[in-house]
């Protein structure tokens, strides 16, 4: 099969790979569409310590099963799927309370297991789920995304009168700005330098900005950024007793005004993927046609995909999202 294998900082090539052969509870699934990350641009240019080269990258995305381990029961070829990339032990406490995201032994399909910027990829049974039949592959893809942005909602708990601040235009800024509609809640204001992401946010209904405004403005925030400007202005944006969720991965370490998040009581808790509930929560969302970014996603031939990952970080303009498709 074709693969597009990372082969170092902003090095990624069209190879040659076996198809994986998958084991008896999994089923070979043919990549029908895989979105690009945020997190694997920042692996791509060699800022991200769980891809390592080489590697297929690759968690987000849609596909037909292909064939089937002789332990499967709940799926077969033809089926039009999609899957959650997180494979977890499904025994630990994380795992038997709700929490699979946090096991300690999870791993990722396009980190630590070959992922879905190929024309196959494997995955456990109980990881993948049938799409109806209405939903696109297009949106199928979407799902992992969505599941990130509905987790910051579960852990916000957003009242519906509530001033909420999005920092980050980027794919998950976007998503949690649909999410938090879901949610009920209608004053979203979103912060961002690319003038053309903000566009999108408009367009989606939020109020936008270049700057966070006045401090203690909102009563909840999202660091869908990871850096440290983005992380201190969330923290000072919001009012004494508000709550900032910090979900973006940019870079390792912030300091913050700890002292004044202190004597203003804010609540702080960071955002990791979501759980198997935001998952199930997600796909029933798209099914029921309440997220959009169609109009602002770019499907691309994977032979292109390197030179699509330098378009995100360098000029993505008007693009949410780029999809790329396998044998394109």
């Amino acid at each position: 099969m074709k693969a597009l294998v990372y082969e170092g900082p902003r090095t990624m090539t069209i190879r040659d790979a076996p198809i994986p052969e998958p084991a008896a509870d999994e089923v070979l699934i043919r990549v029908a569409h895989a979105g690009i990350c945020g997190s694997e641009l920042g692996g791509y240019l060699g800022h991200n310590s769980l891809r390592k080269p080489p590697l297929i990258m690759g968690h987000e995305f849609s596909g037909t099963v292909e064939r089937a381990g002789r332990d499967v029961s709940r799926l077969r070829a033809g089926d039009r799927v999609t899957a959650n990339p997180l494979v977890t032990c499904g025994k630990c406490f994380a795992c038997t309370t709700g929490s699979a995201q946090l096991c300690a032994e999870r791993k990722l399909l396009g980190a630590h297991l070959p992922g879905a910027f190929a024309e196959y990829v494997v995955a456990p049974e109980r990881n993948v789920f049938p799409l109806e039949a209405h939903v696109s592959m297009e949106e199928g893809a979407y799902t992992e995304p969505f599941a990130c942005a509905v987790h910051i909602c579960s852990l916000l708990r957003p009242h519906p009168g509530d001033r909420l601040l999005i920092v980050g235009a980027g794919p998950i800024g976007l998503l949690a700005l649909q999410a938090l509609r879901i949610f009920g809640v209608e004053d979203v204001t979103v912060v961002d330098l690319n003038e053309e992401r903000l566009e999108i946010a408009r367009e989606l209904g939020a109020r936008t900005s270049t700057r966070t405004g006045d401090a203690g403005a909102f009563d909840a925030a999202v660091d869908a950024v990871g850096a440290q400007a983005t992380r201190t202005a969330c923290a000072l944006a919001v009012r004494p007793g508000g709550s900032v969720v910090f979900t973006g991965l940019h870079e390792a370490e912030s300091r913050l005004p700890i002292n004044d998040m202190i004597r203003s009581e804010i609540r702080t808790c960071g955002a990791f993927a979501y759980s198997p509930a935001d998952f199930t929560d997600a796909q029933r969302w798209i099914a029921q046609g309440k997220v959009q970014l169609a109009p602002w996603t770019s499907i691309v031939p994977l032979k292109e995909g390197g030179a699509s990952f330098d378009k995100l970080i360098g000029n993505p303009g008007k693009t949410a999202k780029i999809l790329l498709v396998p044998g394109g």
